[in-house]
């Protein structure tokens, strides 16, 4: 039986702490895993299948660390505070905090790295880590900048109602390339964080390795999209095995309710073996 995960807050520079989940690998160790969760309210939205797959990973053999990155879920800071760079530093540290929840694991050095990513978590994975890692993306998406808009577009909706939603969104981007903070779904982003995010690309970087891509549609004759087919040539064109799965289940992460996807926890596993 796999054992209790460890919770656990792990120091960070100025005082802070990062809250932390680890899991246990039952049985042999296949690898390790690192899971960094989607962007605001899509966070909390996907705890539930994220804990699942969480277990059902530990089950099969891997180690995987959870992390909420700084100004989310229970870590220090507000989210407003946080800056894209403190989320890169944080997936450096969370790195190092899972090489040494590992260090007395059979064959720790040959276990594989495995950076999850889900959404906009996939396109901070997306970094040169200083070492060689596999990535597992879940409904990533290829650019912070249409991460941004899509986080825009909340405030859009909600004042659709009442009709003040004329020229809201051009209002938006001109509070925040004036350096100014907007709320949005009760969170306040900074123009520093939609900067960071704004930039951000889903592209190869660091040494090659695997990709394991996974989207989920409702539809029994679901495609990748144009955007994300030309996402996959551009890692394939850079030297990296990417393998596509499309998977039947809802949209979890945006889901009015707590929502599952079992098959996709199925064919991560299976994916990641």
């Amino acid at each position: 039986m796999t054992p209790q995960p460890d919770i656990f807050f792990l120091p960070a520079p100025g005082g802070e702490q990062r809250l932390c989940v680890f899991h246990s690998p039952a049985g042999t160790p296949r690898g390790r895993v690192l899971y960094l969760h989607p962007f605001a309210e899509e966070m909390n939205k996907s705890r539930r299948m994220v804990a699942l797959t969480c277990r059902a990973l530990a089950d099969a053999g891997y180690a995987v660390l959870q992390v909420d990155l700084r100004g989310c879920g229970d870590s220090s800071a507000d989210f407003g505070d946080a800056l894209w760079a403190d989320w890169q530093d944080d997936v450096r540290r969370a790195l190092d905090c899972l090489d040494a929840r590992t260090a007395a694991l059979p064959h720790q050095p040959h276990l594989p790295i495995w950076i999850w990513g889900l959404r906009a978590g996939a396109l901070l994975a997306c970094g040169d880590w200083g070492r060689a890692v596999n990535l597992l993306l879940w409904q990533p998406m290829t650019s912070g900048k249409l991460a941004l808009q899509q986080f825009l577009r909340l405030k859009l909706a909600a004042e659709m109602a009442s009709g003040n939603s004329k020229g809201l969104m051009d209002q938006l981007k001109a509070e925040l390339a004036a350096g100014r903070p907007v709320e949005i779904a009760g969170y306040a982003l900074s123009a520093a964080l939609a900067s960071g995010l704004e930039a951000a690309r889903l592209q190869p970087t660091g040494a090659t390795g695997r990709v394991e891509w996974l989207e989920l549609s409702t539809r029994d004759d679901a495609t990748l999209s144009p955007v994300s087919e030309q996402a996959v040539q551009q890692w394939r064109t850079a030297g990296w095995n990417v393998r596509t799965h499309l998977v039947q289940g809802p949209g979890f992460w945006a889901s009015s309710e707590i929502e599952t996807a079992p098959e996709l926890i199925t064919r991560t596993v299976e994916a990641l073996a």
